[in-house]
């Protein structure tokens, strides 16, 4: 496995007229001085806005969330994460940064990868799949009261071995990634910290790689977790396809 932490934000904007500000902040600044850091292996961002917050579910923490970002971390990740936070104190001394009004941060928070996997026709393994352009994902989040209970082996069991086969199947699918709650952010200066109320694996992120229209494909992917059922030891807090930004162009 190429990374062992990866960090997950999800963003919701007060005020609508920053989005465009919000945008070129954290994709000429923020994200390329991230991206530079030795020890980070790979950041991305996506947009839940339009269709893709119409057609999506959420509750709890993560309504009306409009972006996601996520970090993966090379080993050894406590010096990586250390630099990582290093950086965002020193964006703040430059005046770049990260604090910024009208920003929300709904959830902060690093994740171990559970798993990756990958269509056969994507022909790369799941460890470059990060790095594979996408049209978008479809990110699902869902909180476990017991996580080590033998009912959510049951849900994780059933997940790897028949709902991701299927969605693999699907037309526009490249592949997935699994993720299992680690800790909250608790950034060493600044005032960005996350939810102290989970306990380690008791939030599952699975996020699915699109190389199609995201909303369409993410209807698809619902289908197919109808179809395998909903267990009652799961609660979800997100189901939304989220859509690759451009620059400039989706500001």
């Amino acid at each position: 496995m190429f990374s062992e932490l990866a960090f997950f934000s999800f963003v919701r904007l007060t005020d609508p007229t920053q989005h465009r500000a919000y945008n070129e902040w954290h994709q000429l600044d923020h994200r390329p001085e991230n991206l530079a850091l030795p020890g980070v292996a790979w950041g991305d961002r996506w947009a839940r806005r339009g269709d893709c917050a119409e057609n999506s579910r959420a509750q709890g923490p993560l309504v009306d969330v409009d972006y996601m970002a996520m970090y993966w971390f090379r080993p050894p990740v406590s010096d990586a994460v250390a630099a990582w936070d290093a950086l965002g104190e020193a964006s703040f001394q430059w005046g770049r940064g990260p604090l910024i009004p009208g920003v929300e941060r709904a959830m902060l928070a690093f994740f171990r990868p559970v798993k990756g996997y990958a269509a056969p026709r994507a022909l790369v393994s799941s460890d470059v799949l990060p790095y594979r352009p996408n049209k978008g994902l479809h990110v699902r989040v869902t909180h476990f009261d017991e996580p080590h209970s033998l009912d959510a082996h049951d849900v994780f069991q059933r997940e790897d071995r028949e709902l991701i086969p299927d969605m693999l199947e699907l037309d526009g699918v490249a592949g997935a990634w699994t993720f299992s709650f680690s800790h909250s952010q608790r950034h060493s200066s600044l005032p960005l910290n996350g939810d102290d109320a989970y306990r380690p694996g008791s939030i599952r992120i699975r996020l699915a790689y699109l190389d199609d229209e995201p909303v369409a494909v993410a209807a698809e992917i619902e289908r197919l977790q109808r179809e395998m059922g909903e267990s009652p030891v799961e609660r979800e807090l997100l189901s939304s396809a989220v859509t690759t930004i451009i620059p400039w162009q989706d500001w």
